[in-house]
């Protein structure tokens, strides 16, 4: 199963509106076949491995991240079907399907025909590695992760505006792998007009995963943070700044995601890195946020912290 979630990481933010799935086929103790949903969202991961094994799938046991779908669509059959007319004795199932057309479905159809079945067996790492698909089906809107870069006291930026750079090139190159695992990027009207911020990706291999660029702005893409949950095709959304955008997004509730790159630098006088959160009172501030991890990349301290 350890394997089948890193291969569904591989597919992060580039299969909205389908999830990001990952399968691996084992018989006699070998891995005969691996498959990871495709850009676009087909074909699906169960495809793509059972093609790969072949006749290797037949009494083999599949290991998948999210429960095989139910449903047929005009882009492909069901993965339960497939995985059925394969012959495959056991599948492991790290999460069900919220999708009402599968839902338990897909698990019922794969034990109507006889196979073994295990649901649940990595359930919280499979919501932890599809939270754009699982987002969208809770609250109606993209996974929504706010990216910062400070100084240690805070800052983003000199009075006079100069901000490049705060962090160190291994922080900005993390960064930018962030961008490729996510459909879209947003910033506010006055970073585009003062910064024009490229917002792509510059790792070399995976620049064409560069996210849709968006601006908000009463006369952007979107008016509100709020509208995030009209945006067709986007499952992961990354904020990038400024200080006022990311204070809307946080005073609003719509932030699922922290990434907080610090650098060892102090600036004092300087820009603030968010504005108003609506904060009334001190105590509110707390247990709002628990951190899932950190990391040095260079000189700078990484810290990643997820809603509460």
């Amino acid at each position: 199963m350890g394997a089948a979630l890193a291969l569904s990481e591989r597919s992060r933010g580039r299969t909205a509106p389908n999830p990001n799935v990952g399968c691996v086929l084992v018989r006699d103790d070998r891995v005969v076949g691996r498959g990871w949903t495709q850009p676009g969202g087909r074909p699906h991961a169960e495809a793509m491995a059972l093609v790969q094994a072949g006749e290797k799938s037949r009494g083999a046991t599949c290991y998948v991240t999210l429960e095989p779908c139910a449903h047929i669509s005009s882009r492909g059959p069901a993965c339960a079907d497939l995985l059925v007319e394969a012959g495959v004795a056991r599948v492991v199932i790290g999460l069900g399907d919220p999708d009402p057309r599968t839902n338990g479905q897909g698990a019922a159809r794969l034990r109507a025909a006889g196979i073994e079945v295990i649901e649940n067996a990595a359930e919280a790492q499979a919501r932890a590695a599809m939270p754009g698909f699982l987002t969208r089906r809770a609250k109606g809107r993209p996974f929504v992760t706010l990216k910062l870069a400070t100084s240690l006291d805070g800052r983003i930026a000199l009075d006079s505006g100069e901000s490049r750079w705060i962090t160190g090139p291994e922080s900005r190159a993390h960064a930018h792998l962030e961008r490729a695992r996510h459909e879209a990027i947003l910033v506010g009207r006055r970073t585009w007009e003062i910064d024009r911020p490229k917002l792509d990706v510059r790792l070399p291999g995976i620049e064409l995963r560069s996210p849709r660029r968006l601006i908000l702005s009463a006369t952007g893409d979107l008016a509100r943070p709020s509208d995030i949950a009209s945006l067709e095709g986007i499952d992961h959304l990354l904020v990038e700044g400024g200080a006022e955008t990311a204070a809307a997004f946080l005073r609003e509730g719509l932030v699922d995601r922290l990434l907080l790159y610090r650098a060892p630098i102090l600036i004092g006088a300087g820009k603030s890195a968010l504005g108003d959160i609506g904060l009334a009172e001190l105590s509110a501030a707390h247990g709002r946020w628990r951190m899932i991890d950190t990391r040095m990349l260079g000189s700078d301290r990484l810290e990643v912290y997820a809603s509460a």
